[in-house]
Order: C-alpha cells, then sequence, then structure tokens
C-alpha cells in the first residue's frame, strides 16, 4: 500500500540547522501545531474511517470485526473502491465520468455472454472484457479530449449507450453460472501453504512484505522532505505514525489469516492501489494530471500535452470499470441488466470524502480506498445494527456533505 501523497502548502522552508535539540519548547510547539495543521487534509478521513470502526465494533458488540465479516466488507466493496482509484484519477483532471455504472455493467453483460453462451474459457474473456473497456473509455476520451465537449456530456451519453447496450446484450434476462476460474476473482482466498499453524500462513508473509515496504516508504519520504527542506513531523510522532501503522497492518493481516486468509480481490486492489500510487506520485504523466487539474492554462504553457493526458485517463477509467464490472459479476455469478446502477454516485462520493476537491488539482489514490472504506464500513455496521437502506442513504448523504464541507473549510483557512 501507499501514504497519502499530497503536498501540503508550504509558506516557508522547514526548520533550519538552528531548530535541534537547542531550540525552546514554544519552538517545538509552534513545529507540532504546523505539521497537524499541514497534515490535516491527508488524514482526516483516516482518522474517521478509524472512529467509525471503532463506533460500529462496540455497538455491534464485537461482530464488525470478525474475521468473516471483514472478509466480507472487502469482497463486498471491492468494485466500488476500483471504481473510486479510477474517477479519483479523473477528478484531480478536472473532469467527471458519469458511465461508469453502466459500463461496467456492459461489461459484465460482454463476459457473461462470451463464456455462457459461447463457451469461451474464462481467462480470455477477461482480457477481452478489459479491452472492451478500454475501448469504451478511449471512445469518450476522444470526444472529451480532441472534439472538446465537456465530460458531463460525453459520459452522461455514455451512460445511456452502455444501459442500452447491457439489455441488448442480455435480452432483459440474467445469465449465469459462470466457470469457477472466474467467480474465484471476486470470491476466492489465495490458498494455504506451509505447515500447519493456527493462521493462514501466505497471509502473514503478505503482511510483514507490506510492513516492510510501508516503513522503507515512510523513511525515504521522510529524507526526501528533509532534502528539500520541506517541514517534516518531529522525530518522535514520526515514528508514532509508524508504529500505529504497523499496529493497523498487523491487526488487520491477523483478523485475515485466522479466517481463510487474504481475498483475492484484495490483492488486485493492491496491486492497483501501489501501481496507480506510483504513477501519479511519480510518473510525469502523473504529475500532468494534477497540473491540468490544478491550472490548464498553466499547464498548457509549460508544455503539457493535455488532450494526450486527457485521453489516458479516460482509457484508464475505462479499463478499470471494466475490471469493476468483472469483479461485480463474478460476485453474483451472473451477468444480470440491474448491475451497475448507482456505482458511479458511490465512486463519485467516494473520491469526494476520500479528499478529492471540486476544482480538480487534489487527491490521492489512496484517499480514494479511504473514502470508499468510509462508505462500507457504514453499510455494514448500519446493516449489523439493523438501521433501514432508507435511512443508510440519508447519512451516507450527510457524511458527503460533511467531507466536501471539511474541504471548503480547509481551503479558506489557509487561503486566510
Amino acid at each position: 500500500m501507499t501514504t497519502p501523497t499530497d503536498t501540503p502548502d508550504r509558506t516557508g522552508p522547514g526548520p533550519g540547522p538552528g531548530s535541534g535539540s537547542g531550540g525552546t519548547s514554544s519552538g517545538a510547539g509552534t513545529l507540532l501545531v504546523d505539521a497537524v495543521r499541514n497534515n490535516m487534509r491527508q488524514y482526516g478521513m483516516l482518522v474517521a474511517l478509524a472512529l467509525i470502526v471503532v463506533l460500529f465494533q462496540i455497538w455491534t458488540d464485537g461482530a464488525l470485526l470478525l474475521p468473516n465479516n471483514v472478509s466480507n466488507i472487502v469482497q463486498q466493496n471491492s468494485y466500488i473502491l476500483i471504481l473510486a482509484m479510477g474517477m479519483m484519477i479523473v477528478i484531480i483532471a478536472g473532469h467527471i465520468d458519469l458511465s461508469v455504472g453502466s459500463l461496467a455493467a456492459f461489461v459484465g453483460a460482454a463476459a457473461a455472454v462470451m463464456m455462457v453462451k459461447h463457451d469461451m474459457p474464462w481467462v480470455l474473456a477477461l482480457v477481452l472484457s478489459l479491452l472492451i473497456g478500454a475501448a469504451a473509455g478511449a471512445w469518450q476520451g476522444f470526444w472529451i479530449a480532441y472534439v472538446g465537449i465537456p465530460s458531463f456530456i460525453v459520459t452522461l451519453a455514455g451512460m445511456l449507450l452502455f444501459r442500452g447496450g447491457t439489455q441488448i446484450l442480455l435480452e432483459g434476462q440474467s445469465i449465469a453460472p459462470f466457470p469457477r476460474g472466474f467467480q474465484e476473482i471476486a470470491q476466492g482466498f489465495i490458498p494455504e501453504m506451509g505447515p500447519y499453524t493456527q493462521y493462514h500462513n501466505p497471509t502473514l508473509l503478505i503482511g510483514l512484505v507490506v510492513i516492510a515496504f510501508v516503513l522503507v516508504q515512510e523513511w525515504r519520504d521522510r529524507r526526501r522532505q528533509l532534502a528539500y527542506e520541506l517541514e517534516v513531523l518531529p522525530f518522535n510522532l514520526w515514528v508514532l505514525k509508524c508504529a500505529a501503522i504497523v499496529a493497523a497492518v498487523v491487526a488487520f493481516t491477523l483478523t485475515l489469516a485466522s479466517y481463510h486468509g487474504v481475498p483475492v480481490v484484495l490483492l488486485i486492489m493492491c496491486v492497483l492501489l501501489i501501481g496507480l500510487g506510483f504513477v501519479m506520485r511519480n510518473a510525469v504523466v502523473g504529475r500532468h494530471v494534477y497540473a491540468l487539474g490544478g491550472n490548464k492554462a498553466a499547464a498548457k504553457l509549460s508544455g503539457v500535452k493535455d488532450k494526450r493526458v486527457t485521453f489516458l485517463v479516460f482509457v484508464n477509467m475505462g479499463v478499470l470499470a471494466a475490471l469493476a464490472g468483472c469483479v461485480y459479476a463474478a460476485r453474483l455469478n451472473a451477468g444480470t441488466p440491474q448491475a451497475g446502477i448507482n456505482f458511479e454516485l458511490e465512486a463519485i462520493a467516494a473520491a469526494f470524502i476520500g479528499g478529492a476537491s471540486m476544482s480538480g488539482g487534489v487527491g490521492t489514490v489512496l484517499g480514494a480506498v479511504i473514502g470508499g472504506l468510509v462508505l462500507g464500513v457504514l453499510n455494514n455496521g448500519m446493516s449489523l445494527v439493523g438501521i433501514g437502506t432508507d435511512y443508510q442513504q440519508v447519512i451516507k448523504g450527510l457524511v458527503l456533505l460533511a467531507a466536501v464541507g471539511f474541504d471548503v473549510w480547509n481551503k479558506r483557512r489557509v487561503g486566510s
């Protein structure tokens, strides 16, 4: 996994050579306050997620964090989290995509037709499904990037087009069942290996790898910030932060390892999270996406190929929508005309709760995952305590409004 990467606004260089152990207590206190303010946007929703988990863990008498329920939360929300990652990138670029739910349904229907009606091997059907998603994203990206039609209009048209295509492909009926291998994408777990223990051995190994990766990444980030004389957390707080991350990973690993292990779809999401996070953080195209969303005119004057970048953003969104559609179909073990309804709203909500800005240029892929988990845990927790779906919608709407309101307030505070 990656860590939040939004670079906070800086008002000056970090502490100079004379701000070490000889500094006053008031200076250390000021540094601490500044560090908290600078990281408020990054970690606000992560803290909110932790509080929501604690609340429902108490409210449900411990049922929320039972190993089988944790695995269920991961699998139940996997397709929304996949969509949210792509939607976050689209919003960072200054656009929106209303077609992802219908495209996911269309691709799921196409996969069902290929596997059930034409006896196509599921691996080939999956590859072709992803190519269909890429082609759909390229189609929409062309109209947006090269013709200049607003993304809202193009993707609204796509929503209608792909929803109608789903009905045509399925002829108004569900198609099932799928090959077992395809079902394992959404329902399966990695196999057990090694000697018998009370825990799932491969999951424990994966947990150790994740801990090592996160600690190395945190250390590199801190050294990079110090090299550029940026403000960093005081060393004691940084160690405390790393310890909290390790404790969270250990708890999550042991929870999964005490059940069936890591779900296959969780591995898929981790690969996407690491890959997309690296691209958005370190690759040239990722920095260009941020630049376009922040100030398109300035980015173009700086040599950013805005049309190409926008086109690639929507191709990526199309592939992720296709993958989400396949994951959803595999979980249901059927291609159904009702698939994908309101998926786009859930993905957009997850992105904004996770730190995206309406003006573009702000957000992280990890933030989208955190926002999706906030919604997923809310859904699961409210269901466990018996809150009706009508009240669930009201509460999720208020959470979204609060997240965006916090974003507006934070911008005004920084601006003042």
